[in-house]
């Protein structure tokens, strides 16, 4: 992190970081499984898991998916 460079590029996924968070945290809540949350939205288990661990860039068309498969508003703020 003393890295200048390093640092921004860290902060710069902030918001990315938060909201896998986010999602992680609610599907814990719901008592969900990788696999559960995936039937409830159509999709595999393995875009959840991608998802969760960062490695994938996921579509705006997913994240209301997800929010909708957890019972949740999805709010997106441009600034």
């Amino acid at each position: 992190m003393k890295d200048p460079e390093f640092k921004k590029a860290y902060d710069d996924l902030g918001p990315e970081f938060a909201l896998i968070e986010k999602i992680i945290e609610l599907r814990i809540n719901h008592g969900l499984t990788y696999a559960q949350l995936a039937k409830r939205i159509g999709t595999k288990q393995s875009a959840i898991s991608r998802f969760e661990n960062g490695s994938s860039n996921p579509s705006l068309a997913f994240l209301r998916k997800l929010a909708k498969g957890l019972d949740v508003k999805l709010k997106v703020t441009v600034s």
